[in-house]
Protein backbone atom coordinates (compact mmCIF):
# COMPACT_ATOMS: atom_id res chain seq x y z
CA UNK A 1 0.00 0.00 0.00
CA UNK A 2 1.72 3.53 -1.13
CA UNK A 3 1.77 5.73 2.12
CA UNK A 4 1.82 8.60 -0.47
CA UNK A 5 -1.97 8.05 -1.44
CA UNK A 6 -2.68 9.51 2.14
CA UNK A 7 -2.08 13.15 3.55
CA UNK A 8 -2.08 12.21 6.77
CA UNK A 9 -1.68 8.69 7.29
CA UNK A 10 1.50 6.30 7.66
CA UNK A 11 0.42 2.77 5.96
CA UNK A 12 2.24 -0.50 6.35
CA UNK A 13 1.10 -4.12 6.11
CA UNK A 14 2.96 -7.20 7.91
CA UNK A 15 1.38 -10.89 8.06
CA UNK A 16 -2.65 -10.08 7.65
CA UNK A 17 -1.88 -6.76 9.91
CA UNK A 18 -2.03 -3.07 8.50
CA UNK A 19 -0.74 -0.94 10.75
CA UNK A 20 -2.13 2.69 10.37
CA UNK A 21 -0.22 5.81 12.12
CA UNK A 22 -1.94 8.97 12.22
CA UNK A 23 0.39 11.86 11.32
CA UNK A 24 -1.27 15.31 11.54
CA UNK A 25 0.88 17.77 13.16
CA UNK A 26 1.09 20.09 14.87
CA UNK A 27 -1.31 17.60 17.76
CA UNK A 28 -3.55 15.85 15.46
CA UNK A 29 -6.25 17.21 15.58
CA UNK A 30 -9.39 15.65 13.48
CA UNK A 31 -9.80 17.74 10.47
CA UNK A 32 -11.01 17.26 7.10
CA UNK A 33 -8.01 15.72 5.82
CA UNK A 34 -7.80 13.12 8.55
CA UNK A 35 -11.27 12.32 8.22
CA UNK A 36 -10.81 12.05 4.11
CA UNK A 37 -7.92 9.30 4.57
CA UNK A 38 -9.82 7.72 7.09
CA UNK A 39 -12.94 6.94 5.42
CA UNK A 40 -11.09 6.59 1.64
CA UNK A 41 -8.83 3.76 3.87
CA UNK A 42 -11.47 1.54 5.60
CA UNK A 43 -13.38 1.88 1.74
CA UNK A 44 -9.93 0.16 0.25
CA UNK A 45 -9.12 -2.52 3.17
CA UNK A 46 -12.86 -3.46 3.11
CA UNK A 47 -12.66 -5.36 -0.13
CA UNK A 48 -9.04 -6.61 1.12
CA UNK A 49 -9.31 -9.86 2.27
CA UNK A 50 -5.35 -10.31 2.68
CA UNK A 51 -6.01 -8.04 5.39
CA UNK A 52 -7.94 -9.15 9.11
CA UNK A 53 -6.77 -6.72 11.56
CA UNK A 54 -6.13 -3.26 11.69
CA UNK A 55 -4.23 -1.55 13.88
CA UNK A 56 -4.53 2.35 14.25
CA UNK A 57 -1.48 4.29 16.40
CA UNK A 58 -0.23 8.06 16.81
CA UNK A 59 3.25 9.46 15.50
CA UNK A 60 2.26 12.01 17.90
CA UNK A 61 3.79 10.48 21.71
CA UNK A 62 1.07 12.86 23.45
CA UNK A 63 -1.86 13.14 20.93
CA UNK A 64 -3.76 10.58 19.11
CA UNK A 65 -6.33 12.35 17.77
CA UNK A 66 -6.74 15.64 19.60
CA UNK A 67 -10.42 15.97 18.94
CA UNK A 68 -12.15 18.01 15.71
CA UNK A 69 -10.61 20.91 14.08
CA UNK A 70 -12.25 23.96 15.80
CA UNK A 71 -12.27 26.17 12.93
CA UNK A 72 -13.95 23.82 10.62
CA UNK A 73 -16.71 25.24 8.38
CA UNK A 74 -19.73 23.96 6.85
CA UNK A 75 -18.04 24.63 3.61
CA UNK A 76 -14.77 22.99 4.47
CA UNK A 77 -16.93 19.71 5.12
CA UNK A 78 -18.99 20.00 1.54
CA UNK A 79 -16.48 17.21 -0.02
CA UNK A 80 -16.73 14.84 2.87
CA UNK A 81 -20.99 15.58 3.09
CA UNK A 82 -21.50 14.64 -1.03
CA UNK A 83 -21.38 10.47 -0.24
CA UNK A 84 -22.50 10.32 3.17
CA UNK A 85 -24.40 7.17 4.40
CA UNK A 86 -28.24 7.52 4.75
CA UNK A 87 -29.38 9.18 8.57
CA UNK A 88 -25.64 10.29 9.94
CA UNK A 89 -23.74 13.41 9.91
CA UNK A 90 -20.32 13.49 8.67
CA UNK A 91 -18.36 12.92 12.11
CA UNK A 92 -20.74 9.90 12.50
CA UNK A 93 -19.98 8.63 9.33
CA UNK A 94 -16.40 7.52 10.30
CA UNK A 95 -17.52 6.05 13.32
CA UNK A 96 -20.28 3.81 12.02
CA UNK A 97 -17.72 2.79 8.87
CA UNK A 98 -15.05 1.93 11.52
CA UNK A 99 -17.49 -0.09 13.50
CA UNK A 100 -18.88 -1.87 10.08
CA UNK A 101 -15.29 -2.58 8.94
CA UNK A 102 -14.87 -6.16 7.71
CA UNK A 103 -11.51 -6.57 9.68
CA UNK A 104 -10.72 -6.32 12.96
CA UNK A 105 -9.89 -2.96 14.06
CA UNK A 106 -7.57 -2.40 17.40
CA UNK A 107 -6.27 1.47 18.70
CA UNK A 108 -3.12 1.51 20.44
CA UNK A 109 -3.95 4.67 22.77
CA UNK A 110 -0.58 6.20 23.71
CA UNK A 111 -1.79 9.45 23.83
CA UNK A 112 -4.68 11.39 24.41
CA UNK A 113 -7.85 11.25 22.67
CA UNK A 114 -10.46 14.17 23.27
CA UNK A 115 -14.10 14.56 21.49
CA UNK A 116 -13.78 13.27 18.02
CA UNK A 117 -11.21 11.63 18.42
CA UNK A 118 -12.07 10.29 21.70
CA UNK A 119 -15.52 8.85 19.66
CA UNK A 120 -12.97 6.93 16.86
CA UNK A 121 -11.56 5.32 20.06
CA UNK A 122 -14.54 3.53 21.20
CA UNK A 123 -16.21 2.86 17.56
CA UNK A 124 -12.83 0.57 17.16
CA UNK A 125 -13.14 -3.41 18.22
CA UNK A 126 -10.85 -3.05 20.54
CA UNK A 127 -8.67 -0.65 22.48
CA UNK A 128 -5.43 -1.15 24.65
CA UNK A 129 -4.20 2.46 26.63
CA UNK A 130 -0.77 3.07 27.97
CA UNK A 131 -0.71 3.86 31.96
CA UNK A 132 0.61 7.78 32.53
CA UNK A 133 0.21 8.50 28.87
CA UNK A 134 -3.16 7.99 27.54
CA UNK A 135 -6.30 10.29 28.00
CA UNK A 136 -9.70 9.73 27.31
CA UNK A 137 -12.41 12.54 27.42
CA UNK A 138 -15.37 13.98 25.87
CA UNK A 139 -15.18 17.52 26.14
CA UNK A 140 -17.94 19.17 24.18
CA UNK A 141 -19.94 20.16 26.60
CA UNK A 142 -16.99 22.87 27.65
CA UNK A 143 -17.76 24.64 24.48
CA UNK A 144 -21.39 24.86 24.85
CA UNK A 145 -22.62 21.65 22.65
CA UNK A 146 -22.74 17.92 22.95
CA UNK A 147 -21.16 15.11 21.06
CA UNK A 148 -21.89 14.76 17.59
CA UNK A 149 -20.02 11.91 16.00
CA UNK A 150 -21.40 8.78 18.12
CA UNK A 151 -20.32 9.38 21.68
CA UNK A 152 -23.54 9.38 23.40
CA UNK A 153 -24.32 5.89 22.17
CA UNK A 154 -21.27 3.85 21.70
CA UNK A 155 -20.52 5.06 25.06
CA UNK A 156 -23.56 4.13 26.27
CA UNK A 157 -23.50 0.94 25.37
CA UNK A 158 -19.85 0.06 26.26
CA UNK A 159 -20.12 1.84 30.31
CA UNK A 160 -23.63 2.84 30.96
CA UNK A 161 -25.91 5.35 30.88
CA UNK A 162 -24.92 6.65 34.26
CA UNK A 163 -21.06 6.63 33.61
CA UNK A 164 -21.94 7.89 29.78
CA UNK A 165 -23.76 11.02 31.85
CA UNK A 166 -21.04 11.49 33.79
CA UNK A 167 -18.29 11.12 31.14
CA UNK A 168 -20.13 13.68 28.84
CA UNK A 169 -21.54 16.55 31.34
CA UNK A 170 -18.24 16.25 33.63
CA UNK A 171 -15.76 16.77 30.73
CA UNK A 172 -12.71 15.40 32.37
CA UNK A 173 -10.15 13.70 30.76
CA UNK A 174 -9.93 9.86 32.00
CA UNK A 175 -6.87 7.94 32.82
CA UNK A 176 -5.66 4.75 31.25
CA UNK A 177 -6.87 3.09 34.26
CA UNK A 178 -10.13 4.62 35.15
CA UNK A 179 -11.16 4.10 31.51
CA UNK A 180 -10.08 0.25 31.90
CA UNK A 181 -12.75 -0.03 35.11
CA UNK A 182 -15.20 2.02 33.36
CA UNK A 183 -15.21 -0.09 30.28
CA UNK A 184 -14.17 2.34 27.53
CA UNK A 185 -10.88 0.37 26.88
CA UNK A 186 -10.01 -3.36 26.69
CA UNK A 187 -7.13 -2.87 28.97
CA UNK A 188 -4.70 -0.26 30.55
CA UNK A 189 -1.16 -1.73 30.00
CA UNK A 190 2.28 -0.60 31.52
CA UNK A 191 3.46 2.00 28.66
CA UNK A 192 6.46 -0.07 27.87
CA UNK A 193 4.47 -3.15 27.20
CA UNK A 194 1.96 -1.66 24.64
CA UNK A 195 3.29 -2.01 21.79
CA UNK A 196 4.36 -5.76 22.52
CA UNK A 197 0.79 -6.76 23.35
CA UNK A 198 -0.76 -5.35 20.93
CA UNK A 199 1.50 -6.47 18.24
CA UNK A 200 1.00 -10.20 19.68
CA UNK A 201 -2.35 -9.73 19.42
CA UNK A 202 -3.10 -8.01 16.37
CA UNK A 203 -0.78 -10.93 14.70
CA UNK A 204 -2.58 -13.71 16.58
CA UNK A 205 -5.68 -12.39 15.03
CA UNK A 206 -4.54 -12.32 11.71
CA UNK A 207 -3.43 -16.12 11.72
CA UNK A 208 -6.61 -17.72 12.48
CA UNK A 209 -7.45 -20.19 10.27
CA UNK A 210 -9.55 -19.19 7.41
CA UNK A 211 -13.25 -17.90 8.31
CA UNK A 212 -12.48 -17.69 11.81
CA UNK A 213 -12.49 -13.35 11.76
CA UNK A 214 -15.31 -12.69 9.26
CA UNK A 215 -17.72 -15.63 11.39
CA UNK A 216 -16.74 -13.52 14.68
CA UNK A 217 -17.54 -10.59 13.06
CA UNK A 218 -20.54 -11.56 11.49
CA UNK A 219 -21.87 -13.71 15.17
CA UNK A 220 -20.64 -10.51 17.42
CA UNK A 221 -22.16 -7.70 15.80
CA UNK A 222 -22.21 -3.54 16.12
CA UNK A 223 -25.31 -2.92 17.47
CA UNK A 224 -27.89 -0.71 15.27
CA UNK A 225 -27.66 3.01 16.88
CA UNK A 226 -29.52 4.44 14.26
CA UNK A 227 -32.27 5.75 15.93
CA UNK A 228 -30.28 7.30 18.57
CA UNK A 229 -27.50 8.64 16.31
CA UNK A 230 -30.65 10.71 14.69
CA UNK A 231 -31.05 11.78 18.05
CA UNK A 232 -27.71 13.18 19.01
CA UNK A 233 -27.19 14.61 15.84
CA UNK A 234 -30.26 16.62 16.23
CA UNK A 235 -28.70 17.33 19.80
CA UNK A 236 -25.70 18.72 18.25
CA UNK A 237 -27.07 20.21 15.39
CA UNK A 238 -29.43 22.54 17.95
CA UNK A 239 -26.34 23.85 19.91
CA UNK A 240 -23.58 24.03 17.22
CA UNK A 241 -24.81 27.07 15.58
CA UNK A 242 -25.61 29.05 17.90
CA UNK A 243 -23.32 32.39 18.87
CA UNK A 244 -22.62 31.45 22.33
CA UNK A 245 -20.58 28.29 20.90
CA UNK A 246 -18.67 30.40 18.24
CA UNK A 247 -17.75 32.71 20.78
CA UNK A 248 -16.80 29.79 23.35
CA UNK A 249 -14.29 28.28 20.03
CA UNK A 250 -13.26 31.47 19.46
CA UNK A 251 -12.40 32.23 22.79
CA UNK A 252 -10.82 28.81 23.47
CA UNK A 253 -8.52 29.42 19.87
CA UNK A 254 -7.35 32.55 21.23
CA UNK A 255 -6.32 30.79 24.83
CA UNK A 256 -4.17 27.97 22.67
CA UNK A 257 -6.79 25.67 21.72
CA UNK A 258 -4.85 23.31 18.99
CA UNK A 259 -1.50 24.29 20.07
CA UNK A 260 0.94 21.52 21.68
CA UNK A 261 0.63 23.67 25.38
CA UNK A 262 -3.04 24.60 25.08
CA UNK A 263 -3.85 21.28 25.10
CA UNK A 264 -2.12 19.61 27.80
CA UNK A 265 -4.55 20.75 29.86
CA UNK A 266 -7.31 21.29 27.84
CA UNK A 267 -10.04 20.91 29.75
CA UNK A 268 -8.33 23.39 31.89
CA UNK A 269 -8.37 25.98 29.27
CA UNK A 270 -11.99 25.69 28.14
CA UNK A 271 -13.27 25.86 31.96
CA UNK A 272 -11.43 29.35 32.09
CA UNK A 273 -12.65 30.69 29.57
CA UNK A 274 -15.77 31.97 32.18
CA UNK A 275 -13.25 33.45 34.07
Amino acid sequence: MNHDAYRTLRVSRNDGVAHVTIDNPPINVLGVAVMTDLRRLLTTLADDDTVRVIVFDSADPDFFLAHVDMTLTPEDLAGLMADLPEHVNVFQAVGEQLRHQPQVTIVKLAGKARGGGAEFVVAADMAFAAIGRAGLGQIEALMGIVPGGGATQYLTERVGRNRALEVVLGADLLDAETAERYGWVNRALPAHELDEFVDRLAHNIAALPDGVVAAAKHAIIPSDHADGLARENDAWAGLVFRSVTAQLMSAGLARGAQTRDGEQDFEGLLRGLGG
